[in-house]
């Protein structure tokens, strides 16, 4: 059993947008891992461009109120995750990373996550497990 997972930006929105095409399962994913008491995990970067998705896709009260009762686990993006962030970016050429991204490769990383909820097609491409409901998901 995991104990904790690191989350996405865009499994957040999705969650709390209903016309999401991933709503269902991102709610569905947040119930079970909460009901487990899995640790979800997300860095400063993460925040601020969910809060910016949130603002321009759900409006300001709903990006104010995401923001001020948001009491995950966010660990700090370090100098080091950037750098490590940069080598990522260019080693793998063939891939269009954000920097987003790659930081949050790196954090991973540096914390030992292995685990990630995300619907971003770049997470399996650096090699992270995703949890998804589908068959043979691994939840």
């Amino acid at each position: 059993m995991m104990s904790a997972v690191f989350v996405d930006t865009g499994t957040i929105y999705a969650a709390l947008d209903r016309s999401d095409a991933h709503h269902q399962e991102a709610a569905q994913l947040f119930r079970q891992l909460t009901s487990q008491r899995v640790s979800f995990v997300l860095t400063n970067f993460i925040i601020a461009e969910t809060h910016a998705l949130i603002l321009s896709g759900l409006g300001a009260d709903w990006a104010r109120t995401w923001l001020n009762r948001m009491q995950w686990n966010v660990e700090r993006v370090r100098k080091e995750d950037e750098i490590h962030a940069r080598d990522i970016i260019n080693t793998f050429m063939d891939k269009d990373f954000s920097y987003i991204d790659a930081t949050s490769f790196a954090v991973m990383e540096r914390l030992g996550l292995k685990v990630a909820l995300s619907f971003d097609r770049h997470y399996v491409q650096y090699g992270i497990r995703v949890l998804r409901l589908n068959p043979g998901s691994g939840l």
